[in-house]
């Protein structure tokens, strides 16, 4: 079973020490290493963060969203080397596309703001925001959005519907400044809001989506053409129920029979780890599939019954099949400002610790794919949704950006891995969307 032990616990998930594939007995998955075999340096890196976590104070709501982050440097830190952190799934996968246009980035970083501001019910800075959104969505800042679209008379709508949703959003935030604070009547106002924000996000989206080029590819080598591919991005929805019957999961107090999750694939920052999980989901490899470890650090699957640790099928020539007869995927790292991935490598073996990826570990639901320690050709068809809080994690620490591939987020129900454990079932694994973009292996 392979395993994503963390030596430093929640505060660093410096877990890089602990992948195990093929020589770590199933009864023994969810057990920490505590028989010795952590070394020296990581109980001093342990020590080290504990003290930092001791005199660290939780970060406030308003500084969760790095500003900074939007417009790309050429050589940008990872996730974790800031004070503050980009945690929210939607906004990092909108950063993980890839388009140019700058203007649109000034508008995310507006819209994205309000959100937190309407949190922390920083009512003028909300209105502030509202203002300046609307600043972009007209003029000569407008048309150069509309001219970096595949179709500008698409993008111009989309721009259209962003702005309509600004009115509701502004004339909510009056009525919240209104109310008393602590009212019902404020919490309805901010509720609205929220709502409209969220709604002008997604267009958003679409409006970003819109700028990426033409039959846009990420390149990938020739040498992995046997292996599946994701050309774009697709949407999984798993369903999850407790191993025991009757039992259900409680999230915040609130019981739920069953756990949802949607979970968008990004295809363009990891075109093979991608299309390897899309492959598999619909070939229906997951589906009943137990989940095997969740230690409050991760929550992992994907180890079949029987001798083989990960997906028997095909081998690709590059990478070839494991001791069992895995079909193997090579580690793929995209960093922020390269043109594609790099295979077989680490972000440390390229000699670029702590340059930033493009779609770090740094929200609650991150998708990673796990492998051997000392392999970067080991995975197969084991991944984890991590299960991050960069309030606990100090500056710098977060070890696995560059290291594991980030190949999606859980964009809905996130939640459910809170009180997801092992033994749990997937009782349901299905592409709902972009099962068009899986490129099947060449012969």
């Amino acid at each position: 079973m392979t395993r994503l032990t963390s030596f430093v616990g929640i505060l660093t998930f410096a877990s890089v020490s602990a992948f195990s594939q093929h020589s770590t007995p199933r009864n023994q998955q969810a057990k920490l290493q505590d028989s010795g075999d952590v070394n020296v340096v990581a109980k001093a890196l342990a020590t080290a963060a504990m003290t930092a976590f001791l005199w660290a104070a939780p970060m406030p709501l308003t500084h969760e969203l790095h500003g900074s982050s939007y417009i790309a440097n050429a050589v940008e830190k990872a996730s974790g080397t800031g004070s503050r952190v980009n945690k929210d799934a939607d906004s990092l996968l909108r950063l993980g596309l890839p388009i140019k246009n700058k203007e649109v980035r000034g508008l995310q970083e507006t819209l994205e703001t309000i959100k937190y501001d309407i949190g922390s019910k920083r009512k003028s800075a909300a209105l502030d925001g509202v203002k300046k959104s609307k600043s972009y969505l007209t003029g000569k800042t407008a048309e150069k959005m509309k001219a970096s679209c595949r179709s500008p008379s698409v993008c111009a709508s989309l721009i259209t519907e962003i702005d309509s949703l600004l009115d509701p959003l502004q004339a909510s935030m009056k009525q919240s400044q209104d109310a008393f604070t602590g009212s019902e009547q404020e919490r309805t106002a901010l509720d609205k809001a929220y709502d409209a924000q969220q709604k002008a996000t997604t267009f958003l989206t679409d409006l970003e989506e819109q700028m990426i080029p033409e039959n846009y590819e990420t390149p990938v080598p020739s040498d992995y053409s046997d292996l599946p591919r994701l050309t774009k991005r697709a949407t999984v929805e798993m369903v999850v129920k407790k191993a025991e019957a009757g039992a259900q999961f409680d999230v915040n107090g609130v019981n739920f029979p069953e756990a949802k999750m949607t979970m968008v694939i990004d295809g363009y920052t990891a075109p093979i780890t991608g299309g390897n999980f899309v492959d598999l989901v619909n070939k229906g490899f997951y589906t009943n599939m137990a989940i095997q470890r969740s230690d409050g650090f991760v929550v992992q699957t994907g180890d079949p019954d029987g001798k083989a640790v990960g997906y028997v099928g095909t081998p690709g020539k590059a990478i070839g099949a494991g001791p069992n007869g895995e079909r193997l995927i090579p580690t793929e790292i995209f960093v922020r400002g390269d043109k594609g991935p790099f295979y077989e490598s680490t972000i440390e073996d390229e000699g670029r610790g702590g340059e930033a990826t493009i779609l770090p570990f740094s929200a609650y639901g991150a998708m990673g794919w796990a492998r051997e320690e000392y392999d970067v050709n080991s995975g197969s068809s084991q991944f984890f949704w991590l299960l991050f809080d960069s309030d606990l994690t100090p500056a710098g620490k977060n070890v696995l950006d560059g290291r594991y591939p980030c190949f999606g987020y859980v964009v809905e129900g996130s939640d459910f891995l809170s009180d997801i454990k092992e033994g749990d079932v997937i009782v349901s694994a299905k592409v709902t969307k972009g099962l068009e973009n899986l490129v099947e292996p060449k012969a």
